[in-house]
């Protein structure tokens, strides 16, 4: 057992630094693209902020953590984790068109609009994390 535990440890390692790069690449990004400053919102004690952010990791992670479990590559990885940001991004934009005040919500920390954006987030995500089953 243990010998089969050492061999993996490098895979999961590997994969594990991927995952967190991926994260942090779609989270600056992602932070980038809203046009208010999640990080000093949720500093602040924004709860709408970290909601929504929240959501929106969570809706990325959740087809990463798909295609690790069913790839066989790095590139896949990289690959299907674009198509992840992607998507997570085309959802935001739909929520901004859902909702055209939501840059005003946020940072004025309305909850109803934050639920709504993590929510979509998330869906999206696990939507998206089925379709990377192959």
């Amino acid at each position: 057992m243990l010998d089969q535990f050492l061999t993996a440890l490098p895979n999961f390692l590997i994969y594990f630094a991927a995952a967190i790069t991926l994260m942090a690449a779609f989270l600056v990004v992602y932070i980038n693209i809203t046009p208010y400053q999640e990080i000093s919102l949720i500093r602040a004690n924004n709860m709408a902020a970290a909601v929504s952010l929240a959501g929106s990791l969570l809706g990325f992670a959740l087809p990463i953590a798909n295609v690790i479990a069913h790839s066989d590559t790095l590139l896949d990885l990289a690959l299907w984790g674009l198509v992840a940001g992607v998507v997570q991004l085309v959802a935001y934009r739909i929520a901004r068109l859902t909702l055209p005040q939501l840059d005003q919500d946020i940072p004025a920390g309305r909850m109803a609009p934050a639920i709504f954006l993590a929510t979509l987030s998330i869906t999206v995500g696990l939507l998206n994390a089925a379709c990377l089953s192959y």
